[in-house]
């Protein structure tokens, strides 16, 4: 075990450029991970990194010691994790990635229960709006849309993810409703930007019957966070095409209305996605099952859709 802590510390360490970063991942001191590559290092008679105050660089040697040991350090450390389990219970900690408004509002709400079936597990959950590299950035799960699928990772489908047009009702006062997507041209609108492209997203919208048009609007604001959209909207500087998962508990409460109601616009999927492995840990395996049951038994994904 003591030998699998080190090269713990030394891929961590090569993965981050940082012994402090390595450490975030691990939950020990920075110390303590200099401290075992080093040990490392002279059990190897090998220096493995080049250390400057700003960061780590591989060596030559340590370039290669990596390649070598990547994919039996990654079958191992799957093993112990397997081995570790008290008579096949899943247990340790799972590290799972998901964006700040979603996890707050739909996946928290599902811990205790998670808990009480599982107890000897610890979540360690990172609230994030980018999407994570599962392999790289060491998580055994991740939650997300509009997500490129890499190679060697499984996706399975939460929800489907429909945008839907909202203000709030002092915004609206004294205003016509809408009945046509044509009529949104005379309202202030909150545009959003691709926090990946940098470019305004343009939305075309669906009725029940099939009819599609094009959202057009005043823009008064934009923003790259629909959770910042769903707020500025609250404060009624206009409309704004909102995910279903940042708009529902406003438009349940009534201080979000939902304009042309028979209308949306197709976000995709909301996935769950993990890496694609032979012995996928327990404690993953028991996440995985657990939330897409969830989301189907407990009409989380029947409350985000916006048909």
């Amino acid at each position: 075990m003591e030998a699998l802590n080190l090269l713990e510390s030394f891929v961590h360490s090569a993965d981050t450029c940082s012994f402090s970063a390595a450490a975030r991942r691990l939950g020990v001191t920075p110390a303590a991970v200099s401290k075992n590559v080093a040990r490392l290092e002279r059990h190897l008679g090998l220096r493995l990194f080049q250390r400057s105050t700003r960061k780590l660089t591989l060596t030559q040697g340590g370039e290669q010691f990596l390649r070598q040991i990547s994919k039996p350090y990654a079958t191992l450390r799957e093993a112990f994790a397997d081995a570790a389990q008290d008579a096949g219970t899943p247990a340790g900690v799972l590290r799972v990635s998901m964006g700040f408004a979603f996890g707050r509002q739909h996946l928290l709400p599902l811990l205790n229960d998670f808990l009480a079936r599982y107890p000897a597990i610890v979540p360690d959950w990172h609230f994030d709006n980018r999407a994570v590299d599962l392999i790289r950035d060491g998580f055994d799960a991740a939650i997300g849309s509009g997500i490129e699928i890499a190679e060697g990772v499984v996706a399975r489908e939460l929800a489907r993810s429909q945008m839907v047009v909202s203000a709030s009702p002092a915004y609206m006062e004294g205003r016509p409703m809408p009945r046509h997507p044509s009529d949104l041209a005379e309202l202030d609108g909150i545009a959003r930007r691709s926090s990946s492209t940098g470019r305004l997203r343009a939305w075309t919208l669906r009725s029940a019957v099939g009819e599609e048009a094009p959202v057009s609007y005043r823009i008064r604001a934009i923003f790259d966070d629909p959770e910042a959209m769903a707020q500025a909207a609250i404060q009624g500087l206009g409309i704004a095409l909102l995910p279903m998962a940042h708009a529902a508990r406003w438009l349940e409460s009534g201080t979000l209305l939902r304009l042309l109601p028979g209308w949306y616009a197709d976000n995709g999927q909301i996935l769950l996605y993990y890496p694609n492995k032979t012995l996928l840990p327990a404690r993953t395996r028991a996440f995985v099952d657990f939330v897409i049951d969830a989301f189907r038994t407990k009409g989380v994904a029947r409350h985000l859709d916006g048909r």
